[in-house]
């Protein structure tokens, strides 16, 4: 089944599909590998210096000429340096997280860039809108990783409601199902990133692999909420620890010591009960490794197996 959105046309991509950004597992290798499958691979830049993220760009640009993009964490120490080096590179796709990209998007578009934002209410989603950014991503609390109160299905139709944009959603879409379900919700495509941890091309350790196959459906808990920036994970001793120091009524500067550098432990070192295992609700859904173009085949096909087997009693 072949579904074209306008969003295809913007990003000059194949098939409305995102991979997320993820902060040290969205590295050069699967971002390049879900661009060739005809989707937009993402290089999560997290608080990575900007030479580091050259590397990823330089990994893709070898890979492939499709589109690919960078995401870019507002609140990272190096975010000066990685807007330059997006306009330096020509970077086609910058997604943007954490904060307000409002003083970038004009450099960035005049550089050809388009640019979109991570949003997680209607009331950024419209700011963002007035900027005159190309997207918005459109995520709901299910997500991993840093996390806004909105649910996806609720959130989704009022930001579609309220803009003139292509909207994607993101958050609890990790099959063909959930992508059906967003195109009902008026999204024009989908962005994955638990789906795609569990990939051959994702240099993510096996045991960071192995912790989002093994998890139940209540398994995806949040921590960190007295932060002010939650961050959704699967349930281990760091878990269960800084729910212990939340409760006992810890500092936020306490809790964000214990949790500091967990996500490099878990991604790199397999560090899957002491570090941060950042994923989604859908982690129940994932049962298996496989090549990214296996994982977008199937999700296509069961769109299509969807839409015909609901829609067509109507």
């Amino acid at each position: 089944m072949s579904i074209k959105t306008p969003l295809c046309e913007i990003l000059e991509i194949e098939k409305p599909i995102l991979q997320g950004g993820m902060a040290w597992v969205a590295t050069g290798e699967l971002a390049a590998s879900v661009s060739i499958a005809g989707g937009l691979g993402i290089i999560g830049s997290g608080n990575a210096p900007a030479d580091v993220v050259a590397k990823e760009i330089a990994k893709v640009k070898e890979m492939t000429d499709k589109p690919f993009g960078v995401n870019v964490m507002l609140l990272s120490p190096f975010v000066d340096d990685l807007i330059d080096l997006m306009i330096e590179e020509k970077v086609p796709v910058v997604t943007t997280g954490a904060g307000n990209p409002g003083k970038y998007v004009d450099r960035l578009q005049k550089a050809g860039s388009k640019v979109i934002p991570v949003v997680p209410s209607v009331a950024l989603a419209r700011r963002m809108a007035r900027m005159g950014v190309d997207a918005l991503i459109a995520e709901g609390t299910e997500a991993g990783g840093h996390i806004g109160e909105l649910a996806t299905m609720p959130l989704i139709p009022q930001i579609v409601d309220v803009v003139d944009i292509p909207v994607i959603a993101a958050g609890g879409v990790g099959d063909g199902r959930g992508f059906a379900a967003a195109l009902m919700l008026g999204a024009q495509g989908v962005q994955l990133g638990t789906r795609f941890v569990c990939t051959t091309e994702c240099t993510a350790a096996p045991e960071y692999k192995e912790a989002i196959i093994g998890a139940r459906d209540r398994d995806a808990v949040v921590t960190g909420r007295i932060t002010g920036h939650p961050v959704r994970n699967i349930k281990n001793q760091l878990t269960r620890e800084l729910e212990k120091m939340e409760n006992e009524g810890a500092s936020k500067e306490e809790i964000e010591e214990a949790a500091s550098g967990g996500l490099r432990r878990a991604v790199t070192e397999g560090d899957v009960m002491g570090g941060s295992v950042m994923a989604g609700q859908i982690s129940g859904l994932v049962n298996d490794i496989k090549p990214v173009a296996e994982v977008i085949d199937e999700i296509f096909k069961q769109v299509e197996q969807t839409l015909n087997k609901y829609c067509k009693k109507f």
